[in-house]
């Protein structure tokens, strides 16, 4: 049997097989981030297509928090009922999805939040809008809405819950050099940096009990001058299981757009690779790695190679939900995207989508 194929255990989690739906913002939400029936459908789809893991867009802590318009939310209980029938569904399919749940904090839109926050105040030309730094008991309470979120997205029965790390995110600014220029106990060192995260992964344990799978997406590098190194960031990986994390999915970039374009040859796939052999040699947790993941070679390869433990992928299953399946039966050796990144909805109401005409030569491809 195939490597990719094998099952796979990510704390008390037990996966079909080693491939991951990276979290990408479906954008299907209602105004207030309540799940609508087309986002059940995208997630039942994603089941039926055998991928071994679901793991939703970035789901929205608190209000202050949205990123951006039509992003799901679990900042209420109200939105636990319609959550628990849209994870149903998966179960019903024979799927397992985990929820990702996030604060956008400097990366909030001025269509969904009038003011963000930051650790520290921050003005930099990729944000929508200054961003003003946050008191202490803010930060509490941000610490108490991701513990709560977990609470909900137990409750609605999800197999499990990744906190955003990454992508220039709440968790994120905190720990980078970049943004964090806080001079109290959250910032400075690396102990300071890190702080929020722990507090929070902390909190998350306990509102789910010592048995419920934790992981978390983490950018190992901000890929900015001043910002977090791969070196500093592997330090990070390593105190993880000390914070009761399950599981690491490696990523980088402080942008929240940081997926490549043109991921044509093998050669192109698996560019976070480097970062993921620095996590593996810093924690004995699972380590996921995304980032290009398009042909079958590669990522049995990385996968035999003990590069990592499950390899992740979102791109390619917007372009065909049933990939996973396609490739377990021998249909294709590699996925049918062609990386454009022409996947984001262009106006409200559409939800992400392959934009681009289907092609055989990779080569030659255009979108």
């Amino acid at each position: 049997m195939s490597i990719l194929f094998t099952p796979g255990r990510i704390g008390t989690l037990e996966i079909n097989n080693r491939m991951v739906r990276s979290a990408t913002a479906e954008r299907l939400a209602e105004e207030d981030g309540a799940v609508t029936p087309r986002l059940v459908e995208m997630w039942a789809a994603l089941a039926r297509g055998g991928v071994g893991l679901i793991i939703s867009g970035h789901l929205y802590v608190h209000p202050g928090g949205k990123c951006h318009p039509e992003m799901t939310g679990i900042y209420d209980d109200r939105l636990v009922p319609g959550l628990a029938q849209a994870v149903a569904q998966v179960h019903a399919e024979g799927g397992k999805i985990v929820a990702q749940i996030n604060h956008g904090g400097m990366q909030c839109s001025r269509e969904t939040v009038q003011g963000t926050v930051a650790p520290s105040a921050i003005d930099r030309e990729f944000l929508t809008q200054p961003a003003r730094g946050l008191s202490e008991d803010e930060i509490w309470e941000g610490v108490d809405a991701y513990a709560q979120a977990a609470r909900r997205v137990k409750e609605a029965g999800f197999d499990g819950v990744q906190l955003h790390g990454a992508h220039g995110y709440l968790v994120n600014q905190f720990i980078s050099p970049y943004v964090n220029h806080r001079t109290d106990g959250w910032g400075g060192d690396l102990a300071g940096r890190t702080r929020f995260l722990r507090e929070v992964a902390r909190q998350v344990r306990a509102a789910v009990g010592s048995d419920y799978p934790l992981l978390i997406k983490f950018g190992m590098q901000d890929g900015v001058e001043g910002g977090l190194q791969a070196e500093e960031g592997a330090r990070v990986v390593a105190m993880m299981a000390g914070m009761g994390l399950d599981g690491v999915e490696i990523s980088g970039g402080l942008r929240a757009e940081n997926s490549k374009k043109g991921i044509k040859s093998p050669e192109r796939e698996a560019y976070f690779k480097p970062l993921a052999k620095l996590a593996k040699a810093a924690t004995h947790l699972p380590v996921i790695l995304v980032g290009g993941m398009r042909s079958r070679g590669v990522m049995e390869g990385t996968l035999a190679a003990g590069e990592a433990d499950f390899v992740a992928l979102c791109r390619p299953l917007i372009n065909d939900p049933d990939f996973p399946r396609k490739l377990q039966a021998g249909e294709l050796e590699r996925s049918g995207c062609i990386s454009s990144n022409n996947c984001w909805p262009l106006k409200d109401g559409e939800g992400i989508a392959c934009k681009c005409p289907k092609v055989d030569d990779y080569e030659k491809a255009a979108c």
